[in-house]
């Protein structure tokens, strides 16, 4: 089986993504109104849609003379390509190292233990 593509964003390309997995379609008036930020112009985020679109993120349909996008790619396939890729960059694919900077470096709450001890026994009973 082929290893799935691994799509690498940065941060506001990530950003632009959240965007349209919320709305399901958006304008780039629509994307810069959900950044919620004046620290884009208009054009930045069209010239970043356009880039997307031709790395295969991201589609478009003419609306009048807007275009609107789309996700091509499911948030849950970003989100695990990306945290795989930090596991084998960072961590050299170790786990174990992974969870204990985790651990180690974050407030974690009794409740998100419990729900890590949840995963783990739920894990360990499939093994």
């Amino acid at each position: 089986m082929s290893k799935p593509t691994i799509h690498r964003l940065g941060d506001l390309q990530l950003r632009i993504m959240q965007a349209l997995w919320a709305r399901g379609e958006a304008t780039v008036a629509d994307v810069l109104t959900a950044l919620g930020s004046r620290r884009f112009a208009y054009t930045t985020i069209a010239t970043m849609l356009r880039k997307m679109e031709a790395r295969g993120l991201v589609a478009h349909r003419a609306e009048g003379r807007s275009f609107v996008y789309r996700a091509l790619v499911a948030e849950e396939s970003v989100s695990h390509g990306m945290a795989d890729h930090v596991l084998d960059r960072l961590f050299e694919g170790s786990v174990a190292d992974l969870v204990s900077h985790l651990l180690t470096s974050h407030e974690i709450s009794r409740a998100e233990l419990a729900r890590i001890e949840q995963l783990i026994a739920e894990r360990k009973s499939k093994s």
